[in-house]
């Protein structure tokens, strides 16, 4: 800049409002993501306190301060304790089979990340961009029925299986419930899932 020009001057370009609102849309989204996650891992750690776990662990797994862990940890066991957390795979509530569904879903994905129809769906789910709503639950769903019928000579049988059962309780609700949050459910569900099919594997 010369000392002639001046910082006043009006742009010759400028962002459109749809422009903007797009680039806003995008920060938000990765805002709110880490808000939901951080929210998440505040579950887990109650989740955590009511297994037994000791706050060394839960520090440790969790990435954070021995007291910011203290601090939580004695504010739950003030609290009403948790009921147990059930971790069969076979649940009925919507949340376990959401995330026995995003289990599956990444399992696909990670073993044909070149043509699983569902990569980018599991993608956006890990980005924040897709939420477990009845509309994109369906989509999940419809992603990974292409992708059994597209692999079903290379995956294993337990890939259909567990796509069979969770669709029947999908289909039809058990109507069950539960106390722990829904992410929580999902959370859980999606890891147990996953490593259950990995075993199989």
């Amino acid at each position: 800049m010369t000392d002639g020009e001046s910082l006043t001057e009006p742009l010759t370009e400028s962002l459109t409002e749809e422009q903007a609102g797009r680039m806003l849309a995008e920060m938000n989204e990765v805002i709110r993501a880490g808000e939901e996650m951080r929210k998440l891992r505040t579950e887990m750690i109650k989740v955590f306190t009511g297994l037994g776990w000791t706050q060394d662990k839960i520090a440790r797994l969790t990435a954070m301060s021995q007291p910011a862990v203290s601090k939580q940890v004695a504010k739950y066991k003030a609290e009403d304790p948790l009921p147990p957390v059930g971790l069969s795979l076979d649940q009925g509530d919507a949340p376990w089979l959401e995330g026995r569904l995003w289990g599956l879903a990444e399992e696909i994905a990670e073993a044909y990340p070149d043509t699983a129809r569902c990569a980018r769906h599991v993608d956006a789910v890990a980005r924040g961009k897709k939420r477990f709503t009845p509309r994109d639950v369906d989509e999940l769903r419809r992603l990974v029925e292409e992708d059994l019928r597209l692999h079903r000579e290379e995956l294993p049988a337990g890939y259909r299986e567990a796509y069979d059962a969770i669709a029947r309780g999908l289909d039809v609700p058990s109507g069950a419930t539960t106390d722990t949050p829904a992410s929580v459910r999902r959370t859980l569900a999606h890891r147990i899932q996953r490593d259950r099919l990995g075993d199989a594997a």
